[in-house]
């Protein structure tokens, strides 16, 4: 936190431009998509996991839907497919790692190479537009006071996910698993199960995702995936205080992590720091924070 108001401070000086009303609806809708999919990323790394295919999932997701979507002209039906499609990856990924005991790593790293070369194949590299009206105005609308819709959807889930993973059986079966997953057996918790229910929850953030994202560009590519994003979605999780060794971490501080990126983002684009400088800094910033988390794993 205090990080980000120094960039804050520092952006008051540097980029002044930054904190024009348009600007900053625009940093927050852009933190609003990174932080769906890093709400699903933090509940996966609170058990212990990661999962790399999120990106992908969502790319594949919203191209399934929106040529279904094009096909039909049923933007129900299109939405349906990209919640669904993005659970379905989910599941996989957490079948493999609950059931078949893969490496987290290894696993959603292969599906992320396998849809998205599929996303790349079905498209030819070439963005699926001409949507249904009623798709994009729904949910790119911004009702109060130009605030995305976007932004309420994620406010919302935000609450209802963090209540449920401090207060329900679930949730403190998920940090239990993350801390110690033989104190958990030995507990009677439903390793398995909770597992493959946190890459579930992942895979329909990136459907969610997928939704938000192909209504605000009017259109659904295979780009969407592309692997900045997982970087930053890694990112905003290890910013927030997401532990990468599991059973510790908050949605709230994965959404300021989000936030955090996405200034950063902006503010570098703003002072005309070049593409691949901004990659370096991002990566640094990651190093400092994972060092950090380590120190404090020392410590306890």
């Amino acid at each position: 936190m205090a990080f980000l108001i120094a960039i804050l401070i520092a952006l008051g000086f540097l980029a002044p431009n930054f904190f024009r009303y348009n600007n900053i609806m625009n940093v927050l809708l852009q933190a609003s998509l990174l932080g769906l999919l890093a709400t699903g990323m933090t509940v996966v790394m609170i058990v212990g996991g990661i999962d790399l295919s999120l990106p992908a999932n969502t790319a594949i997701s919203a191209v399934l839907g929106a040529l279904a979507m094009k096909a039909t002209g049923n933007w129900a039906l299109g939405a349906l497919i990209m919640v669904g499609t993005g659970a379905l990856i989910g599941s996989i990924n957490g079948l493999a790692v609950a059931r078949l005991k893969m490496i987290p790593f290894v696993v959603t790293l292969a599906m992320m190479t396998v849809i998205s070369g599929t996303s790349v194949w079905i498209t030819n590299s070439l963005s699926i537009s001409q949507l249904p009206e009623t798709f994009v105005d729904l949910f790119a609308a911004r009702p109060f006071f130009r605030v995305p819709i976007t932004v309420l959807v994620v406010a919302v889930l935000a609450v209802i996910v963090s209540i449920l993973m401090r207060s329900s059986i679930i949730g403190r079966w998920a940090y239990a698993v993350g801390i110690n997953d033989r104190a958990a057996r030995v507990a009677r918790v439903p390793i398995e199960r909770v597992v493959l229910a946190s890459y579930v929850f992942s895979g329909l953030m990136a459907g969610i995702t997928a939704i938000l994202l192909t209504a605000r560009l009017g259109s659904a590519s295979a780009n969407m995936g592309n692997d900045g994003v997982v970087l930053d979605v890694v990112s905003a999780c290890v910013v927030g205080g997401v532990s990468i060794y599991g059973g510790s971490g908050r949605i709230l501080g994965a959404l300021l992590g989000a936030l955090l990126i996405t200034v950063l983002s902006n503010a570098m684009n703003l002072i005309g720091v070049s593409f691949y400088l901004s990659l370096v800094i991002k990566g640094v910033v990651i190093i400092a924070f994972v060092a950090a988390d380590r120190r404090k794993e020392a410590r306890q």
